[in-house]
């Protein structure tokens, strides 16, 4: 089983891949971020990208989308964060495998093996999570959002999306209404509790 590892905390990535190097029949490929994985994704072919999800750059859902449009590898994410957007965007977008990362190291290689045999593996905790409330916000108004975060002006959103000002405004008030927030850096904070940001 050869192994894409994307962590972008060094620590964490260094003993996992140990971890993961103790099974004799698992090759593992180390990348810091959703970026380097897929400059590694164009360079060999992987059996299964077992990534984290919050990272910078790329983030896990989106090195999933990116793996699903590009490659037939399986894609695994192990997080720490147990929120129900993001396990349900990540169901949505045709995850193998959504684990803890405070799993034992046999469960997380047992599970892998199940993924390349076919099977869909889900964190129980994480499935219950993906059954609670639904995620209200458009993907425009994610990606507006998200821009909103990180300090842009509603201009630069507009520009950044490709869209008038008027719109981008329009996707921000719908995603401020949506979240019952006061602005829309309370938004972006609420979204981001949720998992849906």
């Amino acid at each position: 089983m050869k192994i894409l590892l994307v962590e972008d905390q060094n620590m964490v990535r260094g003993a996992l891949a140990a971890l993961l190097r103790m099974d004799n029949e698992t090759t593992v490929v180390e990348a810091c971020d959703g970026q380097a994985a897929m400059l590694c994704l164009q360079q060999e072919d992987f059996d299964v990208v077992l990534t984290d999800i919050e990272m910078p750059q790329l983030s896990g859902l989106e090195l999933l989308q990116h793996v699903r449009q590009h490659y037939a590898c399986k894609v695994v994410i192990l997080t720490t964060f147990g929120r129900a957007g993001y396990v349900q965007r990540a169901l949505k977008l045709g995850v193998d495998g959504f684990l803890l990362k405070d799993a034992s190291t046999e469960s997380l290689l047992r599970a892998l093996h199940d993924i390349l045999q076919g099977r869909r593996v889900i964190d129980p905790e994480l499935a219950m999570l993906a059954i609670g409330e639904q995620d209200p916000l458009t993907d425009k108004e994610r990606k507006a959002l998200k821009l909103a975060a990180e300090g842009k002006s509603t201009s630069d959103i507009a520009t950044a999306l490709f869209i008038a000002e008027g719109t981008a405004r329009n996707y921000l008030s719908e995603a401020i209404a949506k979240m019952a927030a006061s602005n829309r850096i309370d938004a972006a904070r609420i979204a981001q509790q949720k998992g849906w940001l």
